[in-house]
């Protein structure tokens, strides 16, 4: 005897516990049991909006950002520094296209394109060239070739 009313004690106990935990406000067992249900299902949506989130989250993340650009100008021609998180094969084609264009003679260089992009040039004006160019003019002309190569990488996906 004693052995069932200790059964029931901690099934009621149980019950109280899951009353408060689903905020039902029921005394019966089975409405207890289905608030609990309620409960349940509506944590499962929050669980996949949150998955859908995520997924959303990382997706937007794993696309390729585009690469930081800066330019400085030195004594005798430009400083050009580019750098990207991720791997950006044929961009290193398109940048120095862009240099050709402006008429920009690389005078020295570092690349590094193995699991990042990473180029660091110095580049002199071509001194055939009859007009000056500008740090911003470069910086526009690498931009302009960074997001040409995107777009052409983009379509070949």
């Amino acid at each position: 005897m004693v052995s069932m009313e200790h059964k029931r004690a901690g099934l009621h106990e149980k019950l109280q516990l899951l009353r408060s935990i689903t905020n039902s406000h029921s005394m019966k067992k089975a409405s207890i049991i289905v608030d609990a249900s309620k409960y349940i299902e509506e944590l499962k949506q929050k669980v996949e909006r949150l998955n859908q989130d995520i997924t959303a989250a990382q997706t937007s993340n794993n696309r390729n950002p585009l690469p930081m650009v800066t330019v400085e100008t030195l004594e005798k021609g430009f400083l050009i520094n580019i750098f990207s998180e991720k791997s950006c094969p044929g961009l290193l084609v398109s940048v120095l296209e862009a240099f050709q264009d402006l008429g920009l003679n690389v005078l020295e260089a570092r690349v590094s394109c193995t699991d990042s992009f990473r180029l660091q040039a110095v580049g002199g004006e071509n001194e055939e060239q009859s007009e000056n160019i500008d740090a911003q003019v470069v910086k526009q002309a690498v931009l302009q070739a960074i997001k040409n190569w995107s777009e052409s990488s983009d379509e070949q996906e």
